[in-house]
Parts: C-alpha cells; sequence; structure tokens
C-alpha cells in the first residue's frame, strides 16, 4: 500500500497571501516599517555622535520619548514626533502612498 502525502494547504503562496489569512498583515507592515525608522534614526544619531540625551534634548523632549521613538515594537509614534527627530538629525521625513 503506497502512501500519498498530505498536501500543505500553502505550497505555492507568498508571505503576504499567509499573513492575509491570518488577518495580521497590515499589522506586520506596520511594525516592519516602524523598525525600519527606528534604525535609520539610529544610524543618523551613530553619523553625528549624538546620545539619547543629545537628540531628546534637540528635540525639547524628554529621553522617554525617543526611547518610544527608538523601539522597533513602539508603533505608537506621532508624525510629528518624527519630524522633530529628522530635524534634530538634519533630515526631513517624505511618505508616499503606494498601491495595496
Amino acid at each position: 500500500m503506497k502512501k500519498t502525502a498530505k498536501k500543505n494547504p500553502h505550497a505555492g503562496s507568498n508571505f503576504d497571501d499567509f499573513l492575509k489569512e491570518q488577518g495580521i498583515l497590515e499589522e506586520v507592515n506596520l511594525l516592519a516599517e516602524k523598525e525600519m525608522l527606528a534604525y535609520r534614526i539610529e544610524q543618523a544619531m551613530k553619523v553625528r555622535h549624538m546620545s539619547i540625551s543629545a537628540l531628546a534634548l534637540k528635540m525639547k523632549t524628554s529621553r522617554a520619548v525617543v526611547h518610544r521613538l527608538l523601539d522597533p515594537r513602539n508603533p505608537s509614534v506621532t508624525y510629528t514626533t518624527l519630524s522633530k527627530a529628522a530635524h534634530a538629525l538634519g533630515k526631513r521625513i517624505s511618505f508616499e502612498l503606494v498601491d495595496a
């Protein structure tokens, strides 16, 4: 008797399809974008030899706000905070709308 292997229901699909099926695609994308922003801010700080305290001072905010900004798992960052951080680092924020 020959055994047949069970077919994987996800075979041939892509990861986005899997995340959609799980109902978490938007959340995962948001967290990935936040992680990239945090990474870019950290890199800009390193280039300028700027500490968290120095960035907070330049942004006229607290170190706690900067820590939240740099926390890749914390998606609750406002445009104002991002803009202040960018300005303090000699950068600007640029957003674009892309097709989903």
